[in-house]
């Protein structure tokens, strides 16, 4: 059985994984709206795998006695300046989602919840994983500068392909 504090704070972690899709939905709308498909599709991507990783807490709370709730989510923005800000807003959201699964996981060893402590690592890699592309697709904004965005966009289409590469099963 879910302990009741545990089952409050996954439930939050619903919203906010909900609200991580909606908010890469909306830049990928932006990006695409701005003749940028390489980044629209690299957001429209997140954006599933952000909602994927709802649909985890969800049926993690509920497989565990728990009554998992879907909140209304804000609305995330949708003007944004340039795809170094989109990029730049993804990492800071990247590091507070972490934040977060790191408080879960702390909440999980003060209760002695080895469970769902253990469910969390999943998600304890996956946030290395997504502040480290965060971090690359940053880094290689600032190697072709805001003259060669053409060709940042056309590389970023072939990134999701190596990113899965190296988990293809041989």
């Amino acid at each position: 059985m879910l302990h009741k504090k545990v089952e409050e704070i996954c439930n939050r972690q619903v919203e906010r994984e909900g609200y991580s899709s909606a908010l890469y939905l909306s830049m990928a709308s932006w990006a695409e709206n701005n003749g940028l498909p390489g980044v629209a599709s690299w957001l429209y991507v997140q954006s599933d795998e952000e909602r994927l990783h709802m649909l985890k807490f969800i049926k993690y709370i509920n497989e565990r006695g728990g009554k998992a709730l879907i909140l209304a989510l804000k609305k995330p923005p949708a003007e944004f300046k340039s795809a170094e800000e989109v990029f730049l807003q993804v990492l800071k959201h990247e590091e507070f989602v972490t934040a977060s699964i790191n408080e879960i996981v702390q909440l999980t060893l003060e209760l002695k919840d080895f469970t769902t402590h253990n469910f969390l690592q999943w998600f304890v890699n996956e946030q290395i994983q997504e502040e480290a592309s965060a971090r690359m697709i940053l880094d290689k904004l600032k190697l072709v500068g805001k003259n060669n965005m053409y060709i940042f966009d056309r590389d970023i289409l072939s990134l999701r392909a190596a990113e899965a590469a190296p988990n293809q099963p041989a």
